[in-house]
């Protein structure tokens, strides 16, 4: 059996797989933001319910919004700020006696999709988390891509690239750089440009509601949206040239997506074809802790 979980910042979630992959178990609990320890024992707590109920013991992986650094073993890069700087893979292994691999969770993402999803059967898998931030995970014949600096598909803290008048220099973001992918791509970014615009806050399905009415803000802020989201995956097109480019967080459930970034890609495309598909992750909201899952064994062992 392979136990995934996905450390979010407002849920922890577990899974059980057989080693067919087939669900065994789920359970989810919220998460006790600003406390390391807190998070730590709700981890301990959703493994032991977990192979109670299943009856069998688990390998452990791992899918958080950040990474291990290579060069201290400490945790780096997470909006979860309250966990950078610790030793998570070590405190894990002492509290629950086994060996725990951790990943990114966008790593997370494209290993499950790569193995049994979207991008099955794929060599070079791209996976972008579009949700409350954005970020983008590697998986090479199903194996989570780490990278020397363990900063692997980390496309988040990147600027937009081919960056218009008026959006130079792009807005403030917690990474520290203005104009970021995290900040401009991700749903909130969706939101946030909505409300510079509009004056107030609305969710992102409300503003496509209104986008498909034909509002004219609506359609300014989508058609923004999908420039900007286009010209980064453009980027990564010249640099990766992946088999499949696999979209999963809130705002790949938005299905005029795929038919609007592949035209609006082309134009930064340094080739004479483009024909990568975008696809949605067949796993949906399940696709992060599933792959944490596999990083034990199968396709995906690290």
């Amino acid at each position: 059996m392979r136990l995934g979980i996905d450390w979010g910042g407002t849920k922890i979630e577990i899974i059980a797989l057989s080693n067919e992959g087939e669900e065994l178990y789920r359970q989810r609990i919220s998460t006790p933001r600003d406390d390391y320890r807190g998070c730590l024992d709700v981890v301990r707590q959703l493994v032991a319910e977990a192979e109670k109920e299943t009856g069998q013991v688990g390998t452990l992986g791992l899918g958080i919004p950040g990474s291990l650094s290579p060069k201290t073993g400490l945790v780096k890069n997470a909006n979860s700020t309250w966990m950078n700087g610790k030793p998570l893979d070590k405190d894990l292994e002492a509290i629950l006696d086994r060996k725990v691999r951790i990943q990114n969770d966008a790593n997370c993402l494209a290993v499950s999709e790569a193995t049994d999803g979207a991008g099955a059967g794929a060599h070079l898998v791209h996976a972008i988390i579009i949700g409350t931030g954005s970020g983008s995970g590697i998986a090479i014949d199903a194996k989570a891509h780490l990278g020397a600096n363990g900063i692997g598909g980390e496309w988040g803290g990147i600027t937009v690239p081919w960056l218009t008048a008026e959006e130079y220099p792009g807005p403030d973001s917690w990474i520290g750089h203005k104009g970021v992918i995290d900040r401009w791509c991700s749903g909130t970014g969706f939101q946030l440009d909505y409300k510079e615009r509009a004056g107030k806050l609305l969710k992102g399905h409300e503003i496509m509601d209104l986008k498909r009415s034909g509002d004219p803000l609506a359609c300014k802020v989508y058609d923004a949206y999908v420039s900007r989201l286009a010209r980064s995956l453009a980027m990564c097109a010249n640099l990766l040239d992946p088999d499949v480019f696999v979209l999963g967080g809130g705002m790949s459930n938005i299905i005029e997506l795929y038919d609007d970034l592949p035209s609006a890609m082309v134009p930064f495309i340094f080739s004479d074809t483009f024909e990568t598909p975008i696809r949605k992750a067949l796993h949906g909201d399940s696709s992060g802790v599933r792959g944490a899952a596999w990083l034990w064994g199968g396709n995906g062992a690290s």
